[in-house]
């Protein structure tokens, strides 16, 4: 076992012991939500905290179905140097005159919510008379695809990251790096411009792949595309090379250069977010944009599938060390969700449901995952659409109905944000492996809708109350 392998389980311990001794008489469960860009991570919580707090109607959470949710409410953050995730301003633009879509998450966040209810059992009554403090930490997924990079050097992540970038659909994307990446040689002499260009290649190259059209999630270092005040700092400049994963860099040059900053990104960046925050968190929720991935191309649910191996990954980080099982904290659940079930009609969502699953499955198998519980769901935290069946030309279609956003466009008929529209989406599958052969590319019609009009004090989900029930619904046992 390695010196630094004990110090870094000794962090974990440290922050695990102080948990523990705190959950003893104020129980608290810390929910990690995270998910790859426009996946929902900010409208999950909001509608989470906004659902809790409304008592909305949640069937399947069992505690609040049989009435045992006595009182929900905000209290001030544990932890004081994280940002409050701005709950109020988020709900605002959901419910305000402009009616909008908030914000996506561009760094870690956090809020407590507090739920009282009637407990069980005479230790819950005496303790802490049932009260659970449910600490949510809201962070980008490309942090979590970071992950892996604490068990790779400089030289094998870049062969592996250049070898990518010369496959279908990346390589187009990369043509203004490869020029570049083309006449940089290992062993030349340091250059910080030549770092600095190449990083700039590098990152536009990310960004590309990361466009609509192509829908890819694999795209670390994740905070290359979302650097927040960490822009211009040297442990964002640095870029792949073409050398071989077992090559070793001399002094004095390029090659050295770029893995002396890929080695502070990792120590000083990836690694303080593990041990952090991560290593503490008690259940998560990953929220992945399957629908997208579907109708991109079969390259877009090949990256889908690498990006839920590194997840899966993430989450047995060092799960059969020495250090794991001496000091390890461990998460307990983790629900990967399909989200934007709206999207689709009713008869649908249990085929998306299934399309995950099989994802999910094959993920694990890769990454040899095992420990924590993990469960798949189609969710939609806030369903922006209802059903109606139209009849066209003597044949019904299940369509949905909403809103469409400004802009949009299906069919030729362009949206202005302010009329109701009807569109048949089209129908997944039964066949889960069947929608994952390529064959739906371009086939989903898709439209952004504009949040709903709320009637009454809470929104409309599609399976909101399941996601609850299986991250937090025992603790109420």
């Amino acid at each position: 076992m390695k010196f630094e392998d004990i110090l870094d389980g000794t962090r974990i311990a440290a922050g695990g012991l102080k948990d523990f001794a705190k959950g003893l008489v104020h129980p608290t469960v810390r929910l990690g939500v995270t998910g790859l860009s426009r996946s929902g991570k900010t409208v999950f919580i909001t509608a989470l905290v906004h659902a809790l707090l409304k008592n909305a109607r949640l069937p399947v959470f069992e505690a609040q179905a049989r009435g045992r949710i006595t009182r929900c409410y905000l209290e001030p953050q544990p932890d004081d140097d994280l940002p409050r995730f701005a709950y109020e301003n988020h709900l605002e633009a959901l419910i305000g005159e402009q009616r909008g879509w908030p914000d996506g998450t561009r760094r870690i966040s956090q809020l407590r919510l507090t739920i009282e209810y009637e407990p069980h059992g005479l230790f819950a009554r005496n303790f802490h008379g049932g009260k659970l403090h449910l600490d949510i930490v809201d962070y980008p997924g490309e942090w979590l695809l970071d992950l892996p990079l604490m068990s790779q050097t400089y030289a094998q992540w870049s062969a592996a990251t250049v070898a990518a970038s010369h496959k279908s659909p990346r390589a187009p994307h990369a043509s203004d790096w490869h020029n570049l990446l083309s006449t940089l040689r290992a062993d030349a002499a340091a250059d910080e411009q030549i770092v600095l260009k190449a990083a700039a290649l590098f990152t536009s190259y990310l960004g590309r792949c990361r466009q609509d059209d192509v829908s890819l999630s694999t795209l670390p270092p994740g905070r290359f595309l979302m650097p927040g005040d960490l822009a211009g700092s040297p442990m964002l400049s640095f870029a792949p090379l073409d050398i071989t994963a077992d090559h070793v860099p001399a002094a004095g040059t390029l090659a050295a250069l770029m893995a002396r900053r890929y080695d502070a990104y990792v120590s000083k960046i990836v690694k303080p977010f593990f041990f952090g925050h991560f290593a503490r968190l008690d259940c998560q929720i990953v929220l992945v944009d399957v629908l997208s991935a579907l109708n991109a191309g079969p390259a877009a649910v090949a990256d889908l599938k690498t990006a839920l191996t590194d997840v899966m990954a993430s989450f047995r980080i060092g799960a059969n060390s020495i250090v794991s099982d001496i000091f390890g904290h461990r998460v307990e659940r983790v629900l990967f969700a399909a989200t934007k079930a709206d999207l689709l009609h009713h008869t649908s969502h249990n085929r998306l449901e299934n399309i995950l699953r099989v994802l999910v499955d094959e993920a694990a198998r890769r990454a040899e995952f095992s420990g924590a519980a993990h469960e798949v769901a189609a969710l939609a935290a806030i369903r922006a659409t209802r059903e109606a069946t139209v009849t066209r030309k003597g044949d019904d279609l299940s369509c949905i109905v909403g809103t469409p956003q400004a802009g949009e466009e299906i069919g030729g008929t362009n949206f202005d944000g302010s009329g109701e529209a009807a569109i048949f989406p089209g129908d997944l599958p039964d066949d889960a492996n069947a929608a994952l052969d390529g064959s739906l590319a371009g086939q989903l019609k898709f439209v952004r809708f504009r949040p709903p009009l709320v009637k009454g004090s809470t929104f409309p989900h599609v399976r909101l109350d399941r996601a609850i029930e299986f991250l937090i619904g025992d603790r109420f046992a």
